[in-house]
């Protein structure tokens, strides 16, 4: 007799078991991401007690497309396997994330995707967690329980087709921000308050604080905004700043971001046979100096390019906005850094780059903000540049091989008649700072007592690195003092490099500094503190930096451009000149923390005490960026005209 393999049971109630077990299979994806994320099963318990909404809001996102490829499929185990992966494949990607530099995966990282091969491969090696077996085990688990209770759940002929239209309708809904919303406060998930990444992630979990990112929260214009509001803004921004003369010295510009550049000797415990930093310590002597607020740790070095060259930050933007990927009309709303030299005729602007093209979109936003010329590792060695330890130092190219490129590129623009702008980006002190990177070399001792040999060698390749670095602006500013023509070095480290050690913690948990890798306890001080690098002005006629060598002051990413500006004395636009005075009081603004005008940090600005003049400054900048990146452009084309024009 031929066994029945059919459905089994009427078809109300296989289409009731179908739904409820689409909706379990959303929540096993729900609870396994979690589980990755938060590590703990109890954990995850604890968070779905706390926020039952952001539970069951989760688990329909991800019932939504069972429902849909079990339809289209006839077997709904089948649609939970590729489900079940991708909600794996995202919890695995979110955790290296925060692995690397202490913060979730957001939707602004997906602009990288194309190039998820190279970020990988600069990441080095990462292992997964332990619960990641466990959690795919689970999910395993759930589709043997489908398969084996396929008959309770087959739909066939109409019943398929109309839950089919219905799941598909369902995912229209939950893909538009009016219907994601109406569901949303349905089931109590706020889509309207912004957030920072770490309190995004911890309290909505990692899939819904990406669906909050795809849908951005409404921007609230300035009180009374229209065009007479804006008349006024501009009003106010030219008795502020004022034009400026065109300056008689036109230096060469050596804009240098050297990879996780740090002055390492200020951590705790760690000591050294000598002084990694002995070229740029010597070097501040002659230098407008000090610390260096930066907006990330451990990567970001496109998003830190694009905030410095174009006054722009994450905060301006709506969420889950990449800022190396928007619009080709954004970046040419504001003239860029690079511009206030440029338009005036005598100076040429060049980005040189040590590693390939393939990261944060260079080659379409670097043209776009006025380079003439793109410089990438293979362009550079083509230069004829001959150097007896070669192109490479440990994984990527060596900074003083870049640097004597850069020298080249500069002596080929003076030979028109110009002057550089030069904009470099090293790689030689790029992570992974694996052991073996420099074959295993450091040239200065490490004292490092607490720490285990596998800890110890893993540290030892961020001084190597460091040392490297420092060694190689002792080489580039060496060579100027020999040229003949006037340059002023502008150089900063993006970043630190979160130092990722055996065993899951940082250097800087290690050492104290902060609690956990992950930022959402952190105290502000602690944010500030580990989110700051250094930096120096220096020339090589001390004439240019007008009377200021061997000053301190603090600077940042949006900072340090207007700094440069205020020290030679360019004729700026507008936005510049707005910048420059924004920056006397607010060095950082972002969706973590925020850091006025001298350095004290607190996590946003309405917490910091800032006087009437500072909010006011802050309130004019926020009134111009709305009406460019939000607004009706009012008086954007002003703002790139000189105060008062």
């Amino acid at each position: 007799m031929k066994q029945n393999r059919g459905p089994a049971g009427p078809a109300w109630l296989r289409w009731c078991l179908f739904t409820a077990a689409a909706l379990c299979m959303g929540l096993a994806v729900t609870g396994a991401m979690q589980w990755i994320s938060i590590g703990t099963l109890p954990g995850v318990l604890e968070w779905a007690r706390e926020y039952p909404g952001h539970l069951a809001m989760t688990a329909l996102l991800w019932a939504v497309p069972v429902g849909i490829l079990g339809t289209l499929t006839g077997r709904l185990w089948i649609a939970a396997l590729p489900v079940g992966a991708l909600g794996l494949i995202l919890a695995l990607v979110d955790y290296f994330k925060n692995a690397i530099n202490g913060t979730p995966l957001e939707l602004a990282d997906f602009g990288l995707a194309g190039a998820a091969g190279n970020v990988a491969g600069l990441a080095g090696d990462l292992t997964p967690p332990e619960d990641l077996w466990l959690a795919a085990a689970g999910l395993a688990f759930c589709a043997l329980i489908l398969f084996l209770t396929r008959r309770l759940t087959a739909l066939e002929g109409t019943a398929r087709g109309r839950t089919c239209l219905l799941s598909l309708a369902l995912a229209g809904i939950l893909l538009t921000g009016t219907g994601a919303r109406a569901v949303g406060n349905w089931l109590g998930v706020d889509f309207y308050t912004r957030m920072g990444p770490a309190e995004n992630h911890s309290l909505h979990g990692l899939t819904l604080s990406l669906w909050r990112d795809a849908f951005p929260q409404p921007k609230t214009p300035p009180e009374g905004y229209d065009q007479d509001y804006m008349l006024a803004v501009l009003e106010r921004i030219d008795q502020l700043t004022e034009a400026r003369p065109d300056p008689e010295a036109k230096p060469n510009i050596l804009f240098i971001l050297s990879e996780s550049f740090y002055d390492l000797t200020r951590l705790p415990v760690l000591r050294y046979g000598g002084d990694p930093l002995e070229h740029f310590h010597a070097l501040e002597a002659e230098s407008v100096s000090g610390a260096f607020h930066s907006h990330y740790l451990g990567y970001g070095t496109g998003y830190i390019e694009m905030s410095m060259l174009y006054g722009l930050n994450s905060l301006d933007l709506p969420p889950g906005t990449n800022i190396c990927f928007q619009d080709e009309a954004v970046y040419e709303r504001f003239d860029a850094l690079a511009e206030q030299f440029t338009k005036s005729g005598d100076y040429t602007a060049e980005m040189l780059h040590a590693y390939d093209n393939t990261l944060y979109n260079r080659t379409v936003t670097y043209p776009l903000l006025g380079f003439n010329n793109l410089y990438f590792s293979d362009d550079i060695q083509q230069m004829g540049i001959e150097r007896e330890d070669g192109a490479y130092g440990g994984f990527y190219m060596r900074d003083g091989y870049f640097f004597q490129g850069m020298l080249e590129r500069m002596k080929a623009v003076n030979e028109t008649g110009k002057r550089a702008f030069l904009f470099g980006i090293t790689m030689e002190n790029h992570q992974p700072f694996e052991p073996q990177k420099f074959n295993y070399a450091c040239q200065i001792p490490l004292i490092a007592e607490d720490f285990t040999p596998a800890q110890r060698d893993v540290i030892r390749v961020m001084l190597e690195g460091v040392t490297r670095a420092d060694q190689a602006l002792g080489e580039l500013t060496e060579a100027l003092r020999e040229s003949g023509e006037p340059t002023i070095v502008v150089f900063f480290g993006d970043h630190r490099p979160n130092l990722f050690m055996p065993g899951g913690d940082t250097v800087y948990t290690l050492l104290g500094l902060c609690p956990e890798n992950d930022t959402l306890n952190w105290r502000p001080e602690q944010i500030n503190d580990l989110y700051s690098t250094d930096y120096l002005i220096w020339a090589n006629d001390p004439s240019l930096l007008d009377g200021l060598a061997g000053t301190r002051r603090d600077s940042s990413i949006t900072a340090l451009g207007p700094q440069l500006l205020e020290l030679t004395g360019r004729p700026v636009s507008r936005y510049w000149a707005l910048l420059e005075k924004v920056s006397e009081a607010a060095l950082t603004q972002t969706d973590l923390y925020f850091v006025d005008g001298g350095g004290r940090a607190s996590f946003t600005r309405e917490e910091a005490d800032l006087s009437p003049g500072a909010l006011e400054l802050l309130e004019l900048r926020d009134a111009v960026v709305y009406d460019a990146v939000y607004g009706k452009r009012y008086i954007t084309e002003q703002m790139n005209l000189p105060p008062g024009a």
